[in-house]
């Protein structure tokens, strides 16, 4: 399942991040990095889904 969250984080972050946290401090970082920059907002969601 880790995976399948991983290949939608790289196509859509927040949503890879919202699958494995929901909504909170962590969905709306993503959002702010993947608007900042797609590949910063990358990193976060792989990061997140990772760590959990």
């Amino acid at each position: 399942m880790d995976l399948l969250r991983i290949l939608i984080a790289i196509l859509l972050p927040p949503l890879g991040v919202f699958l494995q946290v929901g909504i909170g401090k962590h969905f709306w970082i993503n959002i702010l990095l993947t608007l900042l920059g797609y590949i910063p907002g990358i990193v976060h969601a792989v990061y997140i889904i990772a760590k959990k």
